[in-house]
């Protein structure tokens, strides 16, 4: 069997014509259409470069040699692959006939040095008193799901909120590909697996999620949400699993409850509408909206509780606590804008003070 640091070596070998962008550390994501044109993202923006491999077949090369470094493959009849290179970067890749102009790849960097909560707020992505009234959500085993588009931070995000779980807490995460940092003591980390070429051996995320409910978690996160497990999380979340974190694709704070709904109705399980809307909103305590800003940057813009579920006007029940405020363009081209409390009375306070938590007096006071 080949030790694990020669086949480390062996692809990033394989990978050398980028090398030098995977260890700078200013570089947050590298972007790959063929073997001629790759660009990166810096603070935000993406900008070309002059990097280059040999040719197609050298491309592919890096891509089955990296299939093969998570146990997964890529070919005609596999041509997409989701995996990760040795550092816990994330790659994506997709070829032909998946992508009929040739092959296309999407490198999210994996940071060594995690962002962490006070990171967060010198880079203005939320403010100290946001930051404590997500201390004291999570501590209070409030159900939280982080919301954003491509790229906005989520994971990120999500990472630095777990900073706030107690020490003593046993967390299960489940992920497709390992992303997830913890900086926790006791966490279990579970890993979907795609089926072999005969279609067997499969691990899906509901799979591991169902497994997660007796492996004696004190909180489960899931990475991102993407299908049917929504309802198992869901229904998770509704039966004394409380504290649960996860992501998902959604722009609005209403949208993500929607897309919720829309992914939970993917499982096999045939439930009414009306009664799952419920669920969903009984599940749901606090949604974290995120955003990358014109200028690059990724901020929080919403933080909003879900109240409940009007059945006679089919309408999710929601307030925002903090919003993000826009006051325009800087002189160096930034977004100027500032995340503030909205005054609104927080429904959760008496679940945060049974945990002898509290919330900033800014939120308690009308405006």
């Amino acid at each position: 069997m080949i030790p694990r640091e020669v086949f480390e070596e062996t692809l990033l070998q394989f990978f050398e014509p980028i090398r030098p962008l995977l260890e700078d550390a200013t570089v947050s994501d590298i972007v790959i259409n063929g073997p001629t044109q790759i660009f990166v993202e810096r603070a935000g923006i993406l900008y070309p470069t002059m990097f280059q491999f040999a040719n197609e077949e050298a491309l592919m090369a890096g891509l089955r040699n990296c299939a093969q470094f998570v146990g997964k493959r890529i070919d005609e009849l596999s041509p997409i692959l989701e995996g990760r290179l040795p550092d816990g970067s994330r790659i994506e890749a997709i070829i032909p006939p998946a992508s009929p102009d040739g092959v296309h790849i999407a490198i999210r960097k994996f940071s060594k040095d995690s962002l962490n909560v006070p990171r967060l707020i010198e880079c203005g992505t939320l403010s100290p008193e946001c930051a404590q009234a997500l201390d004291a959500f999570v501590r209070a085993k409030l159900n939280m799901v982080v919301a954003g588009g491509t790229g906005s931070g989520k994971t990120s995000l999500l990472n630095a909120m777990a900073g706030f779980v107690r020490d003593e807490e046993r967390i299960v995460v489940i992920e497709d590909s390992r992303e997830l940092q913890l900086p926790k003591p006791h966490v279990v980390h579970l890993e979907a697996r795609p089926a072999d070429p005969k279609g067997r051996g499969e691990i899906t995320i509901r799979d591991l999620f169902k497994a997660s409910l007796r492996m004696r978690a004190d909180r489960i996160v899931v990475g991102e949400v993407r299908g049917g497990e929504a309802l198992d999380m869901i229904q998770a979340m509704t039966s004394g699993h409380g504290g649960c974190m996860t992501t998902v694709h959604a722009t609005y704070p209403r949208d993500t409850l929607t897309r919720i709904e829309t992914m939970a109705m993917m499982s096999d399980v045939d439930m009414p509408l009306t009664a799952l809307r419920v669920q969903i909103a009984s599940g749901v305590n606090v949604l974290v909206q995120v955003a990358r800003q014109q200028d690059g940057t990724r901020v929080i813009t919403h933080v909003t509780e879900v109240l409940g579920f009007d059945i006679k006007a089919a309408s999710y029940l929601m307030q925002d606590l903090f919003i993000r405020t826009y006051q325009g363009i800087g002189d160096r081209g930034e977004v100027l804008s500032w995340l503030g409390p909205t005054g609104a009375p927080p429904k959760c306070l008496p679940q945060l003070r049974a945990h002898g938590l509290d919330l900033p007096q800014s939120m308690l006071e009308r405006q």
